[in-house]
């Protein structure tokens, strides 16, 4: 018997859809490719009826991401945190390749080994080099079994380390000299990588990698309908895969939370007429998210199952006050400029004064 686990990968959360979407499609399909890219982008963007979407935005930059990889050119997702660049190269590689877990974490401390190979040392202590003691990284699996291999926060890795793709990319090789070989990569394989552009001057991409891939940008979400319309979606699925406790959905509250994150990001109120301060943090749609699930889990937990104003602003609060002295004068400004003469708004101020 399966253990339960917190979270499924995409092509297993979304098997029924994946399946229904491959046994209708009569397309030409890539070399690789379990699915058209047509499909592939149905499945992203969904069709109305039993293909949920998976990412809200313009059609046109899911079309290039998916032309992208049919070529020879590796995809960049750019965009600010929470424009789901991450979520979106999961479903990617998912219906593209029905395996989402050949990832590359990109972090500071990431080694080339994690690009390239790696070795188990009893064994090549005890034989010398040999493929039995060669450790494959995702890229080199992902090269040998034709798939499509994440790379994410390719920024945040050392700027040698990312040149280690280089030969990937432009050869569709990857030498092994210890054992005077190479690895060539079978068709299908393609590399999507993602990155935070507030991380720009971390780990600048050399123009020799950066040639090497098509950059889409992924934007904010453009309306606060579309923004209310994934935060509803991926709370109601977060709330069943932690079982939490039944709570009604609260539309006032997830559109006052969505409010705010906006106004705040954009700096002007949702009329027009007043600006107001930014706060340090990205407040981004994820973030919106995260502070309706904490809110529904207090409301189950500790308040009568009804989602009310006092159940986010905590969350609102820790979500905006990243910086304890900028943060917190920009927050109180906005609490009295903005949220107190707000009609309807009273009880959601009362709140956040006390929090």
């Amino acid at each position: 018997m399966n253990e339960p686990v917190l979270r499924q990968h995409a092509e297993e959360q979304y098997a029924e859809e994946l399946a229904l979407l491959t046994a209708g499609d009569e397309r030409v399909r890539p070399p690789g490719w379990r699915m058209s890219p047509q499909a592939v982008v149905t499945y992203l963007l969904g069709d109305g009826d039993k293909i949920t979407p998976k990412y809200v935005g313009p059609r046109r930059l899911i079309e290039v991401a998916v032309a992208t990889l049919a070529t020879d050119r590796a995809l960049l997702l750019l965009g600010v945190p929470g424009t789901a660049k991450t979520w979106v190269s999961e479903h990617l590689t998912a219906a593209i390749s029905g395996d989402s877990t050949l990832l590359v974490q990109g972090t500071a401390g990431t080694a080339e080994e994690a690009i390239r190979y790696g070795w188990n040392y009893a064994r090549l202590l005890a034989d010398g080099p040999s493929d039995a003691a060669l450790v494959p990284s995702p890229v080199l699996r992902a090269m040998r079994g034709g798939a499509i291999v994440r790379v994410e926060e390719l920024t945040r890795v050392p700027s040698d380390v990312q040149d280690a793709l280089i030969t990937v990319l432009s050869e569709k090789t990857l030498p092994v000299p210890e054992l005077n070989t190479e690895v060539r990569a079978r068709r299908g394989f393609n590399l999507i990588a993602t990155a935070n552009d507030r991380d720009r001057g971390v780990n600048e991409l050399s123009s020799a990698l950066r040639r090497r891939f098509n950059t889409v940008v992924l934007p904010v979400t453009r309306t606060a309908e579309d923004e209310v319309a994934i935060v509803v979606r991926r709370v109601a699925q977060l709330g069943r895969a932690l079982e939490l406790p039944e709570v009604p959905a609260a539309m006032e509250e997830i559109r006052r939370v969505v409010t705010v994150f906006r106004e705040l990001r954009s700096g002007m109120t949702e009329d027009g007429r007043t600006r107001v301060k930014s706060p340090t943090g990205s407040l981004s749609t994820a973030e919106a998210i995260s502070v309706i699930t904490n809110g529904m889990a207090l409301a189950a937990h500790f308040g009568d199952g009804i989602l009310r104003p006092g159940d986010v602003a905590a969350g609102i609060l820790g979500a905006v006050v990243k910086d304890p002295v900028s943060d917190a004068v920009v927050w109180r400004e906005y609490l009295e400029t903005v949220v107190r003469d707000r009609p309807g708004w009273l009880g959601f101020y009362r709140a956040a004064r006390d929090v």
